[in-house]
């Protein structure tokens, strides 16, 4: 005998259904064609199903955004935290980032649409900037780490360089989003050659005491 779910438990599975069809429905239609209808009917659910989980498109896309960001952080810890040199991990970290992006161009897509949206809707651009804010500060604190780990003070301040990376990983999407033919390895490059600067420039810890 099936055991009954638990409230909790099919709220939860309501919920992961409508973010799978959410996926499938805005990535096919778009942000602005595509209905919160089509979205519960895609799922299975009524109109009153989505509205019992999220309080709108936007309020979804966040969630998502919420399940990607941590996905990319964990990427990072874990590259961050392996043996290799700092070439080799940007390189590795670059090269897991345009995997990712090639294996999902559909999140890819929607990232840059409700970026866009963002832009023109103060309110969501609030809650998007503060989600964006909050893994560069969380990948900030890795680079300090690692910075402490080498001992050296960077050229710039840690959150600075997780901004500049993180606008890199954004610019890097688009070209690859845009044209097939861009190579896998671009952002990998790029961050192997900033990186490479930034140890450059930064002096040891304790030539600044």
């Amino acid at each position: 005998m099936t055991a009954r779910l638990s409230r909790k438990e099919q709220q939860a599975l309501t919920r992961g259904a409508l973010l799978e069809s959410a996926m499938r429905v805005l990535a096919d239609k778009g942000l602005h064609r595509a209905s919160i209808d089509d979205i519960a009917a895609d799922a299975g659910f009524t109109k009153g199903a989505f509205y019992a989980n999220f309080r709108s498109k936007e309020a979804l896309f966040l969630e998502m955004l919420d399940e990607h960001f941590a996905e990319r952080l964990a990427a990072i810890e874990e590259v961050t935290s392996s043996g290799e040199d700092i070439a080799e991990q940007a390189a590795r970290a670059g090269q897991d980032f345009s995997d990712a992006l090639r294996g999902d161009p559909a999140w890819c897509r929607l990232f840059l649409e409700f970026s866009s949206h963002a832009a023109r809707h103060e309110a969501f651009r609030i809650e998007f900037v503060a989600r964006t804010n909050a893994i560069c500060d969380r990948i900030a604190g890795i680079y300090e780490r690692r910075a402490t780990e080498l001992g050296i003070v960077p050229v710039v301040p840690a959150t600075d360089i997780a901004r500049m990376t993180f606008a890199m990983a954004n610019g890097a999407a688009i070209e690859q989003l845009l044209d097939p033919a861009t190579p896998d390895d671009i952002f990998g490059t790029m961050l192997r050659l900033f990186f490479a600067g930034v140890l450059q420039q930064s002096p040891p810890a304790d030539a600044t005491g």
